[in-house]
């Protein structure tokens, strides 16, 4: 008797026990506990900010833009960061909204030379070289034993180095985060180059048939699925941090590429700024979670392999778009 009822109350606490094992923390709640240290300020001279014309119930829309470090895309950056202190883009418009792909602003009239708003001078015609850089952000290039191992592996990430590591979409490369940043590299020992990637909220140069490679008066945002083909073959300069939104929810244009018909339909832009030109007190304060720190490689884990409620099994990789870095306001 005494034995049926000790295997009966088994069987009840087995149940408690499962219930009082530990629930593996979401992605958000290994931010949400990030320590202050792990934490990066956003320079102002690294932030742009764009105001688009309210909505039509008044709201305020902000679009910031982090600029990208070196050693990507430098020459770029130089023409962006002059065109937004002649306020070039005052004034001008948002023309274009490709539904699933990109959302692009500039000079409506920029292909009539006769309406085309005349450039300010002291910009650079960047070659087509620099949509890469030669030397690794500060990444000591994986052997070539990682290199069949990423091939031959899933995608989740592997630490290198120090440094999360991915396997990416072509045999040879893989793709990884440094300083805040995902990028993907070449581990091909002819050809070792790393270069910037299209995930959603990048923003990039709009330019016409190469040898052309824009001057970084026509910027686009990302708004749909990455679309990692134009890696390599369009200049990287940034991504939005806030306002996403403002982008992403404009009505989608009708004609070819998502271009607007009519004037009437394009978003104005009010005004764009590098925020360390704007008054201290009115500058954005944001701040990215460190790629370095331990709170990261614990949210990229995460994001590969959801082991939270809702989810009924690990996916055990992730596409390194599906990793974005955390922003946050400066407490």
């Amino acid at each position: 008797m005494l034995s049926v009822l000790a295997g009966a109350l088994a069987r009840v606490a087995m149940p408690l026990a499962v219930q009082a094992m530990p629930v593996p923390p979401a992605p958000s709640e290994i931010v949400a506990a990030a320590p202050s240290a792990e934490w990066v300020a956003i320079a102002p001279e690294d932030l742009l900010v764009m105001e688009l014309a309210p909505t039509t119930t008044g709201a305020r829309r902000r679009v910031l833009i982090q600029l990208i470090p070196a050693p990507f895309s430098q020459s770029w950056l130089a023409n962006v960061r002059t065109l937004a202190r002649a306020r070039w883009w005052d004034g001008l418009s948002v023309n274009r909204v490709q539904d699933n792909y990109v959302a692009q602003w500039g000079d409506a009239d920029a292909e009539d030379k006769a309406k085309a708003r005349a450039l300010p001078a002291g910009l650079t015609r960047v070659p087509e070289r620099e949509y890469a850089a030669s030397e690794p952000v500060g990444f000591s290039r994986p052997g070539l034993p990682l290199t069949y191992q990423g091939r031959a592996g899933a995608s989740s990430p592997t630490v290198f180095d120090g440094q999360l590591v991915f396997r990416d979409i072509e045999p040879w490369n893989y793709a990884a985060f440094k300083n805040g940043w995902a990028f993907a590299g070449s581990m091909n020992p002819h050809q070792s180059q790393v270069w910037p990637i299209h995930c959603y909220a990048m923003v990039g140069v709009g330019r016409g048939l190469s040898p052309d490679t824009g001057s970084g008066a026509e910027l686009y945002a990302v708004i749909g699925h990455a679309p990692r083909h134009l890696d390599r073959n369009i200049a990287l300069v940034g991504r939005v941090v806030d306002g996403i939104e403002h982008l992403s929810s404009l009505p989608r244009g009708t004609e070819a590429l998502g271009f607007y018909k009519t004037p009437a339909e394009r978003t104005a832009i009010r005004s764009v700024r590098l925020a360390s030109d704007l008054p201290a007190a009115s500058r954005p304060r944001l701040q990215y979670l460190s790629t370095e720190s331990a709170s990261f490689a614990a949210y990229a884990n995460a994001r590969a392999n959801r082991r939270d409620p809702f989810f009924i099994r690990p996916a055990g990789g992730t596409d390194i778009c599906n990793v974005p870095v955390p922003i946050r306001r400066a407490p």
